[in-house]
């Protein structure tokens, strides 16, 4: 019981990580597009 336990909690552990690297990679996209657009207003 203790082992199902710990797979499950190291499973959902696994999915959150995930989830958040896609989310930080999707920040960092929408940062650098704004970026490039100041630059561009800036030229």
């Amino acid at each position: 019981m203790k082992r199902m336990t710990l797979l499950m909690l190291l499973a959902a552990t696994a999915v959150l990580a995930l989830a958040g690297c896609n989310t930080i990679e999707g920040a960092g996209k929408d940062i650098k597009k704004a970026g490039e657009a100041i630059e561009g207003a800036a030229k």
